[in-house]
């Protein structure tokens, strides 16, 4: 469904040229739903403006929905739909006219546009609000309007650039509720931008991580974690002499990548924690080491990204 292979953005700037995508090479399959994450200014909004046809690309490839980007950007636009970082709505427009409007736009009738608009007032629990003035709505509830907006001609991919900035955790998990049942209906192919690790983690069956233009990681949440991450054990012991013993015993286990000791706690970063836990206790037993207590967490994908870049996207966001 999305396809792009060298794709290139460069900008004059007055200090000389700004290569702000070198070289984007990606796959979407019909039906994933992938998260494309990153730091601001990677280039990850100038990626997602190219592929949508919003900007021609300096250099490569890219076909959307069967489409090329830069030949064929009307049909392109057909096969989309986009819900940018900003509200689509107009303040002093009524709910149901936004979406009636955005159906005539797509050149689709006037009944037809009604009827679309009707059923996406229900779908996104929005019917009740239909005659309200778009700047009435809250936060929650603009987001989901926006959505509909995307939806209104029904298309094959939504592309959604950051859709639950600045809304609050209930009015999150309300949006990707009604988001998850709409892609469940439809097979619709899902292409999201966000800051919200969990969203990806939760949400994606894959991940890309971008980085000063290029793509940098992509894999599915739970691979790059175990693979670039890795779980991370603690184990607490009675004294600072068996600290020392159950650090050279965590050398030894299998696909170790640090060893960590402070006073009387031995850290283990390594593949699949949960596993190597009981057989690390029971190495400590058979040495007559006792361990006092005993943990493992699991990585996030800030962990993946940190252990890439030697920065952190939850930072990276807020700045």
């Amino acid at each position: 469904m999305i396809s792009a292979r060298g794709l290139t953005r460069s900008f004059k700037t007055k200090t000389g040229t700004v290569e702000a995508v070198r070289g984007l090479d990606l796959e979407v399959a019909e039906g994933e739903l992938v998260a494309f994450l990153g730091p601001n200014g990677a280039g990850k909004s100038t990626s997602v403006r190219m592929l949508t046809t919003l900007l021609p690309p300096s250099s490569g490839t890219a076909r959307v929905g069967g489409y090329d980007v830069a030949a064929e950007p009307a049909s392109v636009r057909r096969q989309i739909g986009y819900v940018g970082q900003g509200s689509g709505s107009g303040p002093y427009h009524r709910v149901r006219d936004e979406l009636v409007t955005q159906g005539l736009a797509q050149r689709m009738s006037s009944a037809a546009a009604r009827k679309r608009a009707d059923e996406l007032l229900g779908m996104l629990e929005l019917e009740g609000l239909a005659d309200r003035d778009c700047a009435s709505l809250s936060g929650g509830q603009r987001r989901r309007l926006d959505v509909a907006l995307g939806l209104m001609h029904t298309p094959r991919i939504l592309f959604l650039d950051e859709p639950s900035t600045g809304l609050d955790p209930h009015s999150r998990a309300n949006l990707w509720e009604h988001i998850t049942r709409l892609r469940k209906q439809s097979g619709m192919t899902l292409f999201l931008t966000t800051h919200y690790l969990d969203e990806a983690d939760t949400m994606a069956e894959r991940v890309l991580i971008m980085d000063h233009g290029v793509v940098i990681a992509d894999d599915t949440p739970e691979k790059l974690k175990a693979d670039l991450a890795g779980d991370a054990l603690r184990v607490t012991v009675s004294d600072e002499a068996q600290a020392g013993k159950a650090a050279e015993l965590a050398q030894a286990l299998p696909e170790v990548r640090e060893v960590r000791r402070e006073d009387r706690s031995v850290s283990v970063t390594l593949r699949d924690g949960e596993i190597m836990l009981p057989e690390f206790l029971r190495r400590l037993q058979r040495a007559g080491i006792e361990a006092v207590s005993a943990s493992v967490k699991r990585p996030t994908l800030d962990d993946v990204f940190l252990g890439l870049t030697g920065r952190s996207l939850r930072e990276s966001a807020a700045s």
